[in-house]
């Protein structure tokens, strides 16, 4: 069965915007776990906003498996080591954090800060574009994981979409060949979910933000995660 991981930074915008003191984030990553989600994701940017310190700190206690996304960043870095989650998913600092690494031109070294989480037990993984030398790039810096951002892909015009699906598939099976564990994310729909995971079997992860909490307004996180498990199994 895949693992289905829930990101909750919607919920901490949401709070930040409303200035509600009711969106409580670890209240949220209990009622996932009761709910059947195998983890939940926060992502942090240096700024510390709209994930702040302590919702990392009390998620952390909550959580049955906490992954943080996060640039490679000495300084979030230090917040990592802190926490300890179950996995830290590197990605680029340039947009918030939400954004694929550019393994080509990146300005940071990332064997460090790999080698500094692996050194305190924390599992990483890299948010590429699904591309073959994305794969080969990850798999160079001896990074265990990839997670291949479907955000530019699931909005596209259908000839398009079916190109890049096709290029996922690609990816995913080189990242399989490699024994690299393997997931997708990245404004992830209920509408586009299905499609993507024809298009990549051998994924072994799904996460999913913003449609899922969404969803839950309407119909609750129960019902939300049992349709997201039919989807994702």
């Amino acid at each position: 069965m895949r693992r289905l991981t829930l990101s909750l930074d919607g919920l901490a915008a949401l709070r930040d915007a409303t200035g509600s003191r009711e969106l409580d984030l670890a209240a949220a990553v209990t009622l996932a776990g009761l709910a059947g989600v195998d983890g939940v994701r926060l992502g942090v940017i240096e700024e510390l906003r709209p994930v702040r310190e302590t919702d990392v700190t009390e998620c952390r206690r909550a959580a049955r498996q906490l992954e943080l996304r996060m640039a490679p960043t000495p300084a979030l870095v230090k917040v990592a080591l802190e926490a300890r989650p179950d996995r830290v998913v590197l990605s680029n600092h340039a947009s918030g954090g939400s954004a694929p690494l550019d393994l080509r031109g990146r300005s940071v070294a990332l064997d460090p800060v790999v080698r500094t989480l692996a050194e305190a037990g924390i599992p990483t993984a890299a948010l590429v574009t699904p591309d073959l030398e994305a794969v080969k790039s990850v798999h160079g810096e001896s990074i265990p994981g990839i997670e291949f951002y479907t955000g530019s892909i699931v909005d596209l015009p259908d000839s398009e979409r079916r190109v890049e699906l096709e290029r996922l598939g690609d990816a995913v099976r080189l990242a399989a060949k490699l024994h690299m564990s393997i997931g997708v994310g990245g404004a992830l729909s209920f509408r586009s979910l299905p499609e993507v995971l024809e298009a990549c079997p051998a994924a072994d992860s799904v996460c999913v933000g913003r449609a899922a909490l969404g969803r839950a307004l309407l119909v609750g996180i129960d019902r939300t995660v049992r349709d997201l498990r039919a989807l994702v199994a």
